[in-house]
């Protein structure tokens, strides 16, 4: 995969993948008539995943991109690698899915059109869930909402857990380098306040998600939740420090 020519608009596909082996090559193959790049990014996985990534590559050879990580450090310190190598690339625009083919790619040229409109907008999806979503899923992910509209004293938010989106890279990566945001599940959500908290643009458009039968997920109930729960406390406390520097300022 050639860097692109700076200082043009140009996007890429990341895609975490952790023992995906069964659904990334279904998932890539949906996304094909895009034509767009992907930087596959394999965070830890076995090698029976490994082998498969690998024969994705030479498959899709020019147009696929592999990022190996030794080590399991999670879905954001997968998609945070991804960013990176997709703006050392010469990318200006990162499309993030997941790699289980929970999302549409019918709703992908909205997300596109929306950030062509928009180039220095953060594109979120928010879900519009079909009946096979879990319901602990989706009643958890409302205690996050909640905490979000708290943490950005605003509701602008309307879903901080889609993982299909489209990042402006020159800002989120500037953003990550200075900040820090969480490594796993509760990447999703503190990116999207840390932008919220710097005033940048953010559209967000309904996307389609679905929990396929043979799925597999790896949100881990205890530990993720523990995680999110102390972003939450994080980010509740940033806030805090914000209004006090504001108040101080404007005072």
């Amino acid at each position: 995969m050639e860097k692109c020519v700076s200082g043009m608009t140009s996007y890429c596909f990341v895609i975490p993948v952790y023992n995906h082996e069964l659904a990334i090559g279904k998932t890539l193959a949906s996304l094909d008539l895009f034509k767009l790049p992907f930087i596959l990014v394999d965070d830890g996985s076995n090698k029976k995943c490994r082998e498969t990534l690998q024969s994705i590559e030479k498959k899709y050879a020019g147009q696929v991109r592999l990022i190996v990580r030794e080590v399991n450090g999670g879905k954001g310190a997968a998609v945070k690698a991804g960013l990176r190598a997709a703006k050392e690339f010469g990318f200006s625009h990162a499309i993030q899915i997941d790699a289980d083919g929970q999302h549409c790619p019918t709703d992908i040229p909205r997300i596109l059109d929306e950030s062509r409109k928009q180039p220095d907008a953060f594109i979120c999806g928010y879900p519009i869930y079909d009946e096979s979503v879990p319901k602990i899923r989706l009643w958890g992910r409302y205690l996050t909402h909640a905490w979000v509209w708290i943490n950005t004293l605003s509701l602008e938010i309307n879903d901080s857990m889609c993982g299909l989106r489209c990042y402006p890279l020159t800002t989120i990566v500037k953003l990550l380098n200075t900040e820090y945001v969480g490594n796993r599940m509760d990447f999703d959500p503190e990116i999207l306040v840390r932008w919220h908290w710097h005033r940048k643009q953010l559209r967000q458009v309904p996307v389609n998600v679905r929990y396929p039968e043979d799925g597999i997920s790896h949100f881990r109930s205890f530990k993720d939740n523990l995680l999110i729960s102390i972003m939450h406390t994080r980010l509740f406390f940033g806030m805090i420090l914000r209004l006090f520097r504001i108040h101080k300022v404007e005072y």
